[in-house]
C-alpha cells in the first residue's frame, strides 16, 4: 500500500507537510468527491472483507467505492501514514421510520485531534447528510458547510450529530406527489456516538452481519452515492437522484430519473466512474 496511490486515486496532489487541519480538510474533501459510498458488491455476489489490504485494493486499485467501514477505515489508514493523531469511533444510526436510535452500533466515524482540538471526520454517510469539512467536536455549536448546518449535543457523555434540514425542490413535482419535502427548520438526527475508540476488529460482526441480515436497508437496496462539486448524486436501484445543493437560498434542487437495467450500468460508468466485475442485480 503506497499513499501516494492513494493521493491519485483521490486527484490529490498539494503538498501535504504538516499534520494540520488544512491539509486535513484538503484530503477528506478529494476523498468524499472520488469515493463513492457504495454497497454494490453485496448486489453483485462479491463477499465484502473488512481487511485493509483488501478495502485498498478494491478502492484505489480497482476504483470502486465502499460503504462506511470500508471508506472510513482506508481514511483512518491514509491518516496515520501522514501522521495525525486519529482513532476509530463506533455510532449508532438514527432510524427515522423507528423514531429512534439503532440499539447496536452501526457505523463507523473517525476522531482526529489537531494542536488539541478533536474534530469529527466521517467519509462514509453518503447522500445529503455526508459532511464536507471536518466538525469540530463541540456540543451545541452551528457549523454551516455547503450541505447544510450541522451540529453535535452532547448529553452525559453520549455525542448526537444532527443537521438542519432544507426544502427541496422538485421540478414537475407538486408537494403532494412528494411528501418528503422536509419543513424548515426540521432537525434531521443522523447519528448518536461516545468518545470510547474502538478497533477495526470491533466491526467485524457488524461487517458479516450486514451482509446476510434481510432487514437492513443496504440489503434491501443497492446504493451507490457520490459527492460533487456542488450537491450529490445518488443511484438507489433504478432511480437516479441528483441534488443541487442551495439552487436558491435555503433550498435544494432535485431531480429524478428511473433507468433502465441497462443505463444502470452505463449511469455508474459515467457519472460514478465504476465498472463493475460482476453482473450488478439492482
Amino acid at each position: 500500500m503506497n499513499i501516494q496511490e492513494y493521493f491519485g486515486r483521490i486527484f490529490y496532489n498539494k503538498p501535504h507537510k504538516d499534520a494540520d487541519l488544512q491539509s486535513l480538510t484538503a484530503i477528506f474533501q478529494h476523498h468524499i468527491h472520488s469515493i463513492p459510498f457504495e454497497n454494490l458488491s453485496m448486489h453483485c455476489g462479491e463477499p465484502i472483507e473488512l481487511d485493509l489490504q483488501a478495502i485498498y485494493n478494491k478502492i484505489v486499485r480497482k476504483k470502486r467505492g465502499g460503504w462506511c467501514l470500508e471508506t472510513n477505515y482506508l481514511l483512518f489508514w491514509a491518516l496515520q501514514e501522514l501522521g495525525y493523531d486519529v482513532c476509530i469511533l463506533g455510532a449508532n444510526s438514527y432510524e427515522p421510520a423507528e423514531k429512534g436510535y439503532t440499539a447496536q452500533i452501526n457505523h463507523i466515524l473517525l476522531k482526529v485531534v489537531i494542536k488539541g482540538e478533536p474534530y469529527i471526520v466521517d467519509a462514509g454517510f453518503g447522500g445529503a447528510y455526508q459532511m464536507w469539512q471536518p466538525l469540530m467536536l463541540i456540543s451545541g455549536k452551528d457549523q454551516p458547510q455547503v450541505p447544510g448546518i450541522f451540529r453535535f449535543m452532547e448529553d452525559n457523555g453520549t455525542w448526537y450529530f444532527e443537521k438542519v434540514k432544507r426544502k427541496h425542490y422538485i421540478p414537475e413535482h407538486s408537494k403532494n406527489d412528494f411528501p418528503h419535502t422536509p419543513e424548515l427548520g426540521n432537525i434531521r438526527k443522523i447519528h448518536k456516538f461516545t468518545l470510547e475508540p474502538r478497533h477495526i476488529d470491533d466491526f467485524q460482526q457488524l461487517n458479516a452481519y450486514l451482509q446476510v441480515s434481510p432487514d437492513n436497508i443496504l440489503r434491501k437496496k443497492s446504493i451507490c452515492s457520490l459527492q460533487t462539486t456542488n450537491g450529490v448524486l445518488a443511484l438507489v436501484g433504478w432511480t437516479l437522484t441528483e441534488m443541487k445543493y442551495s439552487y436558491t437560498e435555503d433550498t435544494d434542487l432535485v431531480n429524478i430519473t428511473t433507468l433502465t437495467d441497462e443505463e444502470v450500468e452505463k449511469t455508474l460508468k459515467d457519472k460514478f466512474s465504476i465498472e463493475l466485475e460482476n453482473k450488478l442485480i439492482p
